[in-house]
């Protein structure tokens, strides 16, 4: 941990510090007492599909994923919202019987 007299620097200053300190602590796996995490799940819509074996055609049918939007999120013009997150995470974990919803 550093410290630096309080004297020496301003209060934004040891906030900073502070912050910095905490971020260190978390790293270690230290308990750093009212800390929030943000967990980010990154999904990669190619990957999954080419785990499933499917093509853009059939995973875009399959899934009700228009094909340009499917298109556009592998080649990185489309960013994912929230949404089509969840959506691919639960391709992901339960393919069959999205599959199965969709076709019915």
């Amino acid at each position: 941990m550093v410290s630096i007299m309080s004297e020496q620097i301003s209060p934004a200053a040891a906030a900073i510090l502070e912050g910095l300190n905490e971020a260190l602590a978390d790293a270690k796996g230290e308990p750093v007492a009212g800390l929030k995490k943000t967990m980010v799940y990154r999904v990669e819509p190619k990957e999954i599909r080419e785990q499933l074996h499917m093509s853009q055609s059939e995973f875009s049918h399959a899934f009700g994923i228009p094909i340009s939007t499917l298109r556009n999120w592998e080649q990185g013009r489309r960013q994912l919202d929230a949404t089509a997150v969840s959506y691919l995470r639960a391709i992901m974990k339960f393919p069959k019987e999205i599959m199965s919803v969709q076709m019915a």
